[in-house]
């Protein structure tokens, strides 16, 4: 078949986010769409069939956009990018890229950098409660964070409260050394972690002193009417329903929250049902009330993480099958008898 080139112009400054480390990006690319990519004074040249070129040469544009604006491109964009090629074919990387919710301590934007990252931003903007629910590393507390300080810094909200259930993943609390507050701080660690590094040590010290955020094990939640407050709730899969229940009906006047899990990673009892698993059946048609599902497809840590959930998920989905179809079996033969 004969063979199509596209030549681009390709500023110097960008040619080395573009490519990656030791061209990493760009082999990404010519593997998955079988093309050659080569630099050539200031210009990239893109060589193979022409559907793949055409594919090819939309994406390195797309990617050399990103860098224009000031990111740094990592091998999530170019796997996102790839995906979104094959599927659609749509500037989707340019429209989330364009959605910037805040900036970190250091200066860097806090974005969404996948589709169902940008609706699940976008459903928190437009509801008073939004679940989100997908497996880890979809960035779903993060930005739910990134959100909630977003909102305190512009005065849509007075305070932030983010609370966690405190349960015992395979270890009993009272093992721990220290007083309560020191035995639950383990479990609300990664909230703080975000806090640091969106606000600053000293910002959060000095709100928390004054009461404007608040992080608290579930349980400290009871008897309390939340008003005009920001509230996230956290490893929402390992509430019970009466937790669930319990925390929905604090929310009072002026409040947002946002509800995250895991459903895939549960710690409760195995003879016990969720409380996130229950409030997506109760709660589905409720008006003001958003599910948002983010996938393996939404993963932005490590690629390989990304491969390790996507595998997780089709082993899931086999035994599901295969627990359905021995349960039609049983009937049939029960039937038959």
């Amino acid at each position: 078949m004969e063979q199509f080139t596209v030549s681009m112009d390709m500023p110097m400054e960008h040619m080395q986010n573009l490519f990656g480390r030791s061209d990493a990006h760009i082999k990404k690319i010519e593997d998955d769409l079988h093309v050659m990519i080569v630099d050539r004074d200031g210009a990239v040249k893109i060589s193979g069939e022409r559907e793949s070129v055409m594919k090819a040469s939309h994406i390195v544009r797309e990617l050399l956009t990103l860098s224009e604006r000031g990111n740094l491109l990592e091998e999530q964009n170019v796997d996102y990018a790839l995906e979104i090629e094959k599927e659609s074919g749509e500037d989707i990387l340019l429209e989330i890229d364009s959605d910037c919710i805040c900036h970190t301590v250091n200066g860097k934007p806090i974005k969404p950098k996948t589709m169902g990252q940008k609706k699940y931003v976008d459903a928190i903007r437009d509801h008073m409660i939004v679940f989100g629910i997908g497996p880890a590393g979809t960035g779903k507390t993060y930005l739910a964070m990134a959100m909630a300080i977003t909102a305190f810094k512009n005065n849509e909200v007075s305070r932030i409260i983010l609370t966690r259930p405190a349960i015992e993943a395979g270890e009993k609390l009272g093992f721990l050394p220290g007083d309560l507050q020191s035995k639950v701080d383990p479990y609300l660690r990664p909230l703080y972690d975000a806090l640091y590094q969106i606000m600053g040590a000293d910002s959060f010290t000095k709100n928390m002193e004054k009461g404007l955020i608040e992080v608290a094990p579930l349980a400290y939640m009871r008897g309390r009417t939340l008003d005009n407050a920001y509230i996230i709730l956290d490893e929402a899969q390992n509430t019970t329903p009466a937790q669930m229940k319990m925390f929905l009906t604090r929310i009072g006047f002026g409040s947002k929250v946002v509800v995250t899990g895991d459903a895939s990673q549960k710690d409760l009892a195995p003879d016990m049902r969720s409380g996130l698993d229950v409030a997506a059946r109760v709660l589905s048609r409720i008006d003001d009330i958003a599910f948002c599902k983010l996938t393996s497809k939404d993963v932005v840590r490590h690629p390989l993480v990304q491969k390790i959930v996507k595998a997780y998920e089709d082993y899931e989905a086999k035994e599901t099958r295969r627990s359905e179809l021995k349960q039609r079996s049983r009937k049939y033969d029960r039937g038959k008898k």
